[in-house]
């Protein structure tokens, strides 16, 4: 009877201090996590995002409102206004507001084969640095779409940049590489992962890479941009679009440990993220733990010039706080990449000031200079 008894107290007393200890880690893990109250509190940058309206009045006063700032990035890019107008419109909008908005430079590729053409870009790009750029970007036209005087496509590890990117790395100048596509791009539209590729694909035929076998893989692709890394191994990189591993992140777990310098954002590839979250979210979770200090979060959204300010200034909003109840919090949430809701990974708090700041402010050190004054409570 006694011993019984004992046992009793024994099997309470276990099951108290099982669930103090559950209670505790719980306290503990809500007050290591933010919480959507906690947004317009906590500093943050979009680190890639494209600014070309000729008003920026909304937008300054959302992202204000939003404690955000924000890195706009040029692109040799048809759809968007020319590389002149946008080095144009970035830099007049950061001398304005040195503590809000930071740009990056990028070239044209027209005319590569010409005598000149790597020694003029360099005195352009020389130019945009001294401007205060704090970037340059080279685009997935090469490797995608520019062709020689022969019609032969041109990779981005092709011997006629090696200057090019050999004076970028002796200037100390930061790198934005966006190379290939969502891996999507070589998969059938009933495979693909995320909404975004299955509608733009469907809808855009000549970008499928799946309907045209003659253009690189996906692998060379990739092959190309690491073969770039090898041949210039002082060159500062940030893989933007996270490197264009977004589908796997052991993939690109293993691109980050190769290359130890190198950084990621997590630009217009949450919805890959998240379609992997769905399936294993520890794991994702892990990932970004784990590789805290090489993950930068951006938008990857693009203000055109017929679009009103104020209407921009709404997407960004309603993507910013979107994005952060996926990162910061245990939410689930609606996301337009995923037909299934997706739970938030809420990653601690000192993860999530790396991902939405600090690392962008280690990066690009030249940016910025002026901080806010508006700091985290709570």
């Amino acid at each position: 009877m006694r011993s019984t008894l004992i046992r009793s107290i024994l099997a309470a007393f276990s099951a108290f201090s099982a669930l103090s200890a559950f209670s505790a880690l719980s306290a503990q893990a809500a007050t290591d996590s933010y919480t959507m109250a906690d947004f317009d509190k906590v500093p943050k940058i979009d680190a890639h995002l494209h600014l070309h309206g000729d008003s920026q009045s909304a937008y300054l006063a959302q992202a204000r409102k939003d404690n955000f700032r924000a890195l706009t990035i040029n692109v040799d890019y048809a759809d968007f206004p020319p590389p002149a107008r946008q080095r144009e419109v970035a830099s007049k909008l950061a001398h304005a507001h040195p503590r809000d908005v930071a740009w990056a430079a990028t070239f044209s590729t027209k005319g590569f084969e010409r005598p000149g053409w790597t020694d003029a870009t360099l005195e352009d790009l020389d130019a945009a640095l001294a401007d205060g750029a704090v970037g340059v970007k080279v685009w997935k036209n090469i490797g995608m779409d520019l062709r020689d005087a022969g019609g032969k496509l041109v990779m981005v590890d092709d011997a006629r940049f090696d200057r090019l990117f050999d004076g970028l790395a002796k200037r100390g100048a930061m790198v934005l590489g966006h190379q290939g596509e969502p891996h999507n791009c070589w998969l059938p539209l009933e495979k693909m992962t995320v909404n975004s590729d299955r509608e733009y694909f469907k809808a855009h035929p000549a970008y499928h890479m799946y309907r045209h076998p003659e253009m690189p893989s996906y692998e060379q692709q990739m092959a190309a941009r690491d073969r770039l890394l090898a041949r210039h191994p002082t060159l500062r990189f940030t893989g933007v679009h996270l490197a264009s591993l977004e589908w796997d992140i052991d993939l690109l777990a293993r691109f980050l440990d190769a290359h130890p310098a190198v950084n990621v954002d997590v630009a217009a590839r949450i919805g890959q993220l998240q379609y992997q979250s769905q399936r294993d979210r520890g794991r994702v979770r892990a990932f970004f733990i784990n590789y805290q200090d090489r993950l930068m979060y951006g938008s990857d959204l693009a203000q055109s010039s017929a679009q009103p300010d104020a209407d921009f200034a709404k997407d960004l909003d309603t993507v910013w706080r979107r994005d952060w109840r996926y990162f910061a919090t245990g939410d689930s949430l609606a996301v337009p990449e995923l037909d299934a809701p997706v739970r938030g990974l809420e990653l601690p708090r000192a993860v999530i000031d790396k991902l939405f700041r600090k690392n962008a402010e280690k990066t690009f050190p030249d940016a910025w200079r002026n901080t806010p004054a508006k700091a985290a409570r709570g």
